[in-house]
């Protein structure tokens, strides 16, 4: 993919995974509260929650510096997905290490770009 504004900074990663237990409305605001955080990012709002009677549970929190999301799944399996877009960088390492804490997770893939 050609990058069109090479003058504007972007970072992006996406953290997948199991979680030992199925995840909340208070768990994904208390994760995006605290990703703030450790990402040294900026919250501009408080994070915003909703729930899907089909497919789950879904989360998203505005950063001056852009934002993450976060879906959450009990069916087929309790799975997690995690999806952080930046403007200014921040340690995918530490990031990945936090969420696997966070949610206790047995299994956990991440990929920046």
């Amino acid at each position: 993919m050609k990058d069109l504004a090479p003058s504007i900074y972007r970072q992006r990663l996406v953290i997948e995974g199991f979680p030992a237990q199925p995840i909340s409305d208070l768990s994904i605001k208390r994760y995006l509260k605290q990703l703030s955080i450790v990402t040294g990012m900026h919250p501009l709002i408080e994070p915003i929650t909703h729930k899907s009677d089909k497919f789950g549970w879904a989360g998203w929190i505005h950063w001056e510096t852009s934002g993450a999301h976060f879906y959450a799944w009990e069916e087929p399996m309790l799975f997690f997905s995690v999806d952080i877009y930046t403007c200014k960088a921040f340690s995918p390492e530490t990031t990945v290490d936090f969420t696997r804490k966070f949610f206790n997770a047995s299994k956990i893939e991440s990929r920046e770009f």
